[in-house]
């Protein structure tokens, strides 16, 4: 019986081609058709590893951590100005191509969060410093302060308690110190709706009310709170 060679599939010369062409590993600046440029590693013809993307449209630069093409891990991120100098405007965590984990973005108004992300919006615990000089600092649950935390506005007040979908809702306390005052009662889409207001650190405060709040002596002051919240939820 002849002996018979067993030949070899060939493959089609634009298929050969095409796995040569394959980036990996570390490579020179790569320019895509659309003019973008990308200087770093790749793994299976994906950017993937360290390395710098420039986006030709709008000048933005990212440099950090790829995975199979996208941003993930530790990156930083830079916008172009008009007056042609860069600006950071993201560094911090990324993962599948969006905003992860703990990062810092800076917004145009001067405004600059630093907290926890998820899926490209605020989510988790962060600290936010509006342009206004109010600081945040608490829960956050898709880009809206939701959970605990407190306010500090620019005047010298504050309020510390509980927030939904981005509005005082439940339980809090607002402090008044330039006044010597307290309020504390419960909100409703950001509108305080029963509550008691007493004096606090008056003979601290700068501009204190004319006379002071006079005692008002409940027998069970707690309970009356909560006959008036319980009043709210069913209306």
């Amino acid at each position: 019986m002849p002996y018979m060679k067993a030949s070899k599939i060939k493959q089609p010369l634009s298929v050969l081609k095409d796995i040569r062409s394959q980036k990996c590993g570390l490579r020179c600046t790569i320019f895509s058709a659309s003019g973008n440029e990308y200087n770093g590693e790749w793994q299976d013809d994906k950017k993937h590893g360290k390395g710098i993307q420039v986006w030709k449209k709008s000048g933005a630069i990212y440099s950090g951590e790829w995975k199979f093409g996208k941003r993930d891990g530790y990156g930083t991120c830079s916008v172009l100005l008009p007056d042609k100098e860069y600006a950071r405007k993201y560094c911090g965590g990324w993962k599948n191509g969006k905003k992860h984990g703990y990062g810092t973005y800076f917004y145009n108004s001067s405004a600059v969060y630093e907290g926890e992300w998820s899926e490209d919006q605020r989510s988790g615990w962060g600290r936010m410093y509006y342009g206004s000089g109010d600081i945040y600092e608490g829960e956050w649950m898709k880009d809206k302060t939701h959970g605990q935390g407190i306010i500090r506005f620019a005047n010298g007040n504050w309020y510390e308690g509980t927030w939904r979908d981005g509005k005082k809702n439940g339980n809090g306390k607002f402090y008044y110190p330039d006044k010597g005052q307290l309020y504390e009662g419960f909100w409703v889409d950001g509108v305080a709706k029963c509550g008691t207001l007493s004096d606090f650190g008056r003979d601290e405060a700068p501009t204190p009310t004319k006379y002071p709040i006079p005692q008002v002596h409940l027998v069970d002051m707690q309970l009356v709170l909560r006959e008036a919240q319980s009043g709210l939820n069913q209306a």
